[in-house]
């Protein structure tokens, strides 16, 4: 519980970065969250102890590998919100019908309550996948079939003999696409500065 917890304030942190880089966090979703860590309430010491879930270092790179890196994040808080619904207790049939007299049901009150708050963060950022991270999740679970490769296989060994040189051809011809595609983009920047000029 305190592992979820402490990726909850993370999300937290994450969400004030972009903040700061203006982009637009919902009042709603900022506030959900602050209600969650209250309810949560884990040590500031546990939280803060220098060791960030989500290294910030990504951040730094570049802008594909910016966008690779937070699909995974988003695919990983999807998982870990999931697991924190299911380690939320399920109300028995007698707990939901009886009547609401004592401190157990001001408890049930309160879990429905994370829930809703916790289902509302999910569809939040499953939300943002779907709408702007499609793709980088297409990528990252080719990139996890990478690793089932039955690398002792004599017909796999061979397949991949024969895919290597389009593949290495490929590979190779990558960064100097990548360094056309960054020359087109500042032309097209700057002839664009240079018409705000003109019109100016």
């Amino acid at each position: 519980m305190v592992t979820t917890a402490r990726a909850m304030v993370c999300l937290t942190l994450w969400f004030s970065v972009c903040q700061v880089r203006g982009f637009h966090i919902p009042p709603k979703m900022n506030k959900t969250i602050q209600e969650l860590m209250n309810h949560y309430d884990v040590s500031a010491k546990l939280i803060f102890s220098g060791k960030p879930i989500f290294s910030k270092e990504a951040l730094n790179g570049k802008m594909e590998t910016k966008r690779v890196f937070l699909g995974g994040v988003l695919e990983a808080y999807e998982k870990i919100i999931g697991q924190m619904l299911k380690e939320l207790p399920t109300p028995s049939p007698q707990t939901v019908t009886a009547a609401p007299s004592n401190n157990a049901d001001t408890r049930l009150q309160g879990g429905e309550d994370v829930r809703v708050q916790l289902s509302y963060i999910l569809k939040k950022v499953q939300e943002l996948m779907k709408h702007h991270y499609q793709e980088q999740d297409m990528f990252l679970q080719r990139l996890q079939a990478l690793k089932h490769i039955k690398m002792d296989d004599l017909i796999i060994q061979n397949k991949a003999l024969f895919e290597l040189p389009f593949l290495y051809a490929e590979a190779s011809s990558l960064p100097d696409s990548m360094k056309m595609q960054m020359r087109r983009r500042r032309r097209r920047r700057q002839a664009r500065r240079v018409k705000t000029s003109q019109r100016a």
